[in-house]
């Protein structure tokens, strides 16, 4: 058996919450160094739109119907 396969087996008789852990810096180690000026682009991306989303509060839409628009979608996906 494969040395991946060993890690894998192993990984999978953890408990929920530390296989979520391993599986975050797993994913987070294929990502690479951030690169300068990622974090504060999002962070001002961030303020941009919760800007914008003040300025017009009308716009919002009801969580009940954006969730039953999600569902739907959902069920139409699967088979």
């Amino acid at each position: 058996m494969s040395s991946a396969k060993n890690v894998l087996n192993l990984g999978l008789q953890l408990p929920a919450g530390e296989r979520a852990g391993v599986a975050l810096e797993l994913i987070a180690s294929l990502d690479g160094a951030p690169e300068d000026g990622v974090d504060e682009a999002w962070l001002d991306e961030a303020e941009r739109r919760q800007r914008e989303a003040g300025d017009d509060p009308a716009s919002f839409e009801p969580w009940e119907e954006v969730r039953a628009r999600i569902l739907e979608r959902l069920a139409a996906t699967r088979p």
